[in-house]
């Protein structure tokens, strides 16, 4: 094992985190940020010293040591914030940019017997739209082609077949925003700045206190009403199988559902688009192979949605690549630099239609992401839909140009734009969950009146 716990007589050899020269945390995302990982692994081996936003910190980039963390196998990893030794200290600034997603109170941030209970409530609450028998997984998806569709007549009506759109704003962004009020239960009226204010929070500008405040007291205010009034909707079923979740703690978990449909899936699906239309990964010849969810796999592995995890802090000493991580010192995991270790890319082939699925993209362990399936199953119908009712997609852009966020957690397109061509062929009807849940006019009015006040949410349309 690469990560051991140091005894008594083990002492350093190198300074404490704090006096170390610190390299800068990725956070100008490049079209190809391989080339960073690499000077940092051949300066410094799999764990590199950071400069994280104004804080010192600990960045893992070598596959094992970022599986080991994962996995924490011998407990020696919390999630806790109050495990962090300069917080407890009074040494991190309130004003930190990261501290408002650090200090969040959802299952990410919970550990031991409070983890467990989440994570159990979580489950039970996903299993009705990831257990694809049941009727609630069915609607789902046939809701998601349709807001599909929606999005997609939305920005090509009234032009000619053929033109230029930007995908992430006017696709990729607004279609799982459309799914997450369909989980949370809200009407066709709610919900437009939900994501909009993750998307604030998570890019770690001067905006994101504020936009957690309002985060916090929208889900509040939508929880309270769910504990008076359940429904046929995620919230609904957590508070069945937890019933002594507060109205507070549902609301952060509810929090971490806005981040994963709203944020997470919505840059998967573009990242995936574009990793197809670059055609230099392997996902283009999944999706060539009619393996949709293979071309998905692939987008993950070479531009995983989270570049870097949220932060844990060692327990114990504990000796970590060539470094001593001290008890107390945060730990950030790369899975973006982590895809990048020879280690990880020589087990598989870039031009090979099936790929790895060993993968750290949902994380692993004890924090494994549980709505996998979910956002999954969303990227696949988005990707799909698209490239069905298209006859062409390319890239309106040189790949090297695509303009991508500054965020130092995720790594995901601002813009990704292309010239596209309609299909004159009608797009197919697919059999099973997609066609079986029929719905009614007035139904199907008010969803494709949500898709134009999503995109007037996003001031892409009047």
């Amino acid at each position: 094992m690469d990560a051991q716990p140091m005894s008594a007589d083990q002492s350093p050899h190198h300074p404490p985190l704090e006096q170390l020269a610190l390299e800068p945390l990725l956070i100008d995302e490049s079209a190809d940020p391989a080339q960073t990982y690499e000077r940092l692994r051949s300066r410094y081996g799999p764990v590199v010293p950071v400069d994280a936003l104004g804080v010192p910190a600990w960045l893992v980039i070598g596959y094992p040591q970022v599986l080991e963390v994962m996995r924490d196998q011998r407990g020696i990893w919390s999630k806790r914030i109050e495990s962090w030794r300069a917080y407890a200290e009074g040494r991190v600034p309130e004003e930190w940019p990261l501290m408002s997603v650090s200090r969040g109170g959802s299952v990410v941030y919970r550990d031991g017997a409070d983890l467990t209970r989440l994570r159990g409530a979580w489950s039970a609450a996903l299993q009705p739209f990831q257990d694809r028998t049941r009727p609630q997984a069915r609607a789902l998806e046939a809701a998601v082609h349709r807001y599909a569709d929606d999005l997609i007549t939305a920005m090509t009506e009234g032009g000619p077949a053929a033109g230029q759109t930007d995908l992430v704003a006017r696709y990729s962004r607004p279609l799982p925003l459309m799914a997450l009020n369909r989980l949370f239960g809200f009407g066709s009226d709610h919900g437009e700045e939900l994501v909009l204010d993750m998307w604030r929070m998570l890019d770690a500008g001067p905006e994101a206190p504020a936009a957690l405040a309002r985060l916090v007291g929208a889900l509040t205010e939508s929880s309270a009403a769910k504990r008076a009034t359940p429904g046929e909707d995620l919230p609904s079923y957590m508070l069945a199988a937890q019933p002594d979740m507060t109205v507070e703690e549902m609301a952060r978990q509810m929090m971490l559902l806005v981040a994963l449909v709203g944020d997470h899936t919505a840059t998967l699906i573009a990242n995936t688009v574009a990793e197809v239309l670059k055609g230099d990964t392997g996902a283009r010849a999944g999706l060539a192979g009619g393996m949709i969810q293979e071309a998905v796999n692939r987008a993950a592995i070479s531009s995983p949605p989270m570049s870097n995890t949220t932060l844990r802090w060692a327990r114990a000493d504990v000796r970590l690549g060539r470094y001593l991580v001290a008890a107390g010192d945060p730990v950030i995991l790369s899975i973006a630099g982590a895809h990048t270790d020879p280690v990880f890319t020589a087990g598989h082939s870039a031009d090979a239609v099936r790929s790895s699925r060993a993968h750290l993209a949902w994380s692993a362990g004890p924090h494994g992401c549980m709505g996998r399936d979910l956002a999954t199953t969303i990227t696949v119908i988005a990707v799909e839909r698209l490239f069905e009712r298209f006859a062409t997609l390319r890239l309106a852009v040189p790949p090297e140009h695509l303009p991508w966020r500054t965020s130092p957690l995720m790594r995901g397109l601002r813009a990704l734009p292309v010239h596209y061509e309609l299909s004159a062929v009608p797009p197919p009807v697919r059999p099973g969950p997609a066609a079986a849940a029929a719905v009614s006019p007035e139904t199907a009015a008010q969803e494709a009146s949500l898709a134009r006040r999503v995109l007037r949410a996003l001031r892409l349309v009047r």
